[in-house]
Parts: C-alpha cells; structure tokens; sequence
C-alpha cells in the first residue's frame, strides 16, 4: 500500500472486543487458500471496527493526500481519533478533510485527471466502479470487488498516481496517506445511501451547489 514508516498512523487505539468479534467470524467464514494467495484478508481488524475483505463484495474506500492532516495542526484533529463511536468518528474526520487542509493538490487539474484516469484504467476487469468523486485532498470510491483483491487495487492506485503527480509537481516523497478507510457494504440500502453521500460530499464541502456541476464525480447510471 505504499506505507511510508515516518508517517504518524492515523489509527485508532485497540479494543479488545472487536478482535473478539473478527476471530468469530474468522472461523465462520475462513478466507479460502485461493482468496489469501490472490490477497484477500477475509475478516480483519485495524483497532476499532470489524472489516471485511472477500471477492465479490461492495467497498466504500476513502484515501487522502499526504499533508491532509498536518502536523501542525494536530491538537485540532487528533480529539476526533479518540471519538468512541466508529460511524462518528469518521464522520467528524471526513468533515476536518472536508475543510481542505493541506496543499490540496488534486484542485491541479492534471493531477486530478491522473487520478481519475487511474480509477477508470481497470473498471470491468479488476473491479467494477459505482461512484467516486475526488476532493481537493481526500478521494471516495464505491466499487464491486472481483479476483484482485482490494489492498491490491488501493496499492496500485496509489503507487502509480503517487509516481506521475510527483513527477508533475517536481516533489518527492510520500503523495498518499500511508493508510486507507474502508466499509463494505452491507445491503442495496446502504449502497444507496453511500452513493449519495459521495456525489453530495462536493456540495456539502462548498465547492458547487449541485452535485453535477463538479468536474470529477462519477456515479455509474441505473439500469
């Protein structure tokens, strides 16, 4: 996933009882020998909430900029870490991006258009896109997950962009937050109500006042 070992891990601190509920389902629901070798994780935890990580299943993944979260400005959003609740925490997490810290370098144009080139190249083959839009400093996509696994699909997203924008911008270093938010989707209505979120997120973030208007939100059309 392009870890960088310097970087602070925006994680949250463990609790006991979710690695309860993963190893539950560990041993209902074991990852095939297959799905491991091709690099599926199965159920798993990362200190707070349960996630799973299967083929066919439907992902909300969100991954920021590197500088989204600065340093400097760390009294302000380390308190949203300690949030207990998961679906708040992130809530307020997303809304702290949301007010566009850091250089902000997908408002560039090009590299915007890499990125969304980037999500586009494989959409049909390793996966298969329903929405996404990108932000000044963070990016949300929902997608339907095949044989490649979803740590697979962020690694080379990331890589890759991270690689072309670098040499775009003239900079080194990391581009991407080491790591990544992501949720499965767990029924039709809770796609539906992920879908809306990430098309709206531009207009709640001020940028336009419909969601059409912004230049890099996708939402796959209805049959």
């Amino acid at each position: 996933m392009n870890e960088d070992p310097r970087l602070p891990r925006l994680g949250p601190p463990h609790r006991p009882e979710i690695r309860r509920v993963v190893k539950r389902q560990r041993e209902m629901s074991p990852p095939t020998k297959e799905e491991q070798l091709a690099g599926f994780q199965g159920w798993n935890e990362r200190g707070y909430v349960p996630h799973r990580d299967e083929p066919g299943l439907t992902q909300f993944v969100t991954f920021r900029l590197a500088d989204s979260f600065p340093a400097e400005l760390r009294e302000e959003w380390e308190g949203r870490l300690k949030i207990e609740d998961h679906r708040e925490r992130r809530l307020q997490l997303e809304a702290w991006l949301d007010q566009g810290r850091g250089v902000c370098h997908l408002r560039d144009e090009r590299i915007a258009r890499l990125v969304a080139d980037a999500l586009r190249k494989f959409d049909g083959t390793r996966y298969r896109l329903l929405a996404w839009t990108l932000m000044p400093n963070h990016v949300h996509v929902l997608f339907e997950v095949g044989e490649t696994s979803m740590a697979e699909i962020l690694k080379s997203w990331k890589q890759f962009t991270a690689t072309h924008a670098n040499k775009l911008l003239g900079n080194g270093g990391p581009f991407w937050q080491a790591d990544y938010w992501d949720t499965y989707m767990r029924d039709p209505d809770h796609e539906a109500r992920t879908i809306r979120y990430i098309r709206n997120n531009p207009v709640k973030a001020g940028l336009v006042t419909a969601w059409k208007e912004w230049p890099w939100t996708f939402v796959r059309p209805t049959d």
